[in-house]
């Protein structure tokens, strides 16, 4: 049964958002971790509202046999012009022999260097969800 099903919380991963020129920037996965996670799949996609019209980018889904400890992994670049609209990366992972996932959502206007915060592993600046 549903309630039979241990629901355990995800930690220590976290989706970043780095800067790397004006007109493009980066996401990527990070393992916080100090063990590696295993099949690893990230879905995503943006929507929003532009001129009182729904908008919704295309669902893209990205698979990575392994992350190891302590590493980032690329995602996607990401264009600024976008940063008008929400970002959802859904992350699905094996670890410790059970498997976990959670949403991270990038929120309209939550991509902005006033929020930036030093983002670990890559030892640089950006927007993080841990």
């Amino acid at each position: 049964m549903k309630k039979d099903i241990p629901i355990r919380k995800v930690e220590n991963i976290a989706i970043a958002i780095v800067p790397k020129d004006e007109d493009l920037w980066d996401v990527f996965l990070i393992n916080l971790k100090e063990a590696p996670i295993r099949n690893v799949l990230v879905n995503s996609k943006g929507y929003g509202e532009v001129d009182n019209k729904k908008v919704e980018t295309t669902c893209l889904r990205y698979y990575y046999e392994g992350v190891l400890p302590e590493t980032a992994v690329k995602i996607e670049p990401i264009q600024t012009k976008l940063f008008h609209i929400a970002h959802e990366y859904w992350v699905s992972f094996q670890y410790d022999n059970f498997m976990f996932d959670k949403k991270y959502v990038f929120v309209r206007g939550s991509i902005h260097e006033e929020l930036f915060t030093s983002v670990p592993i890559l030892d640089c600046k950006g927007i993080m969800i841990k």
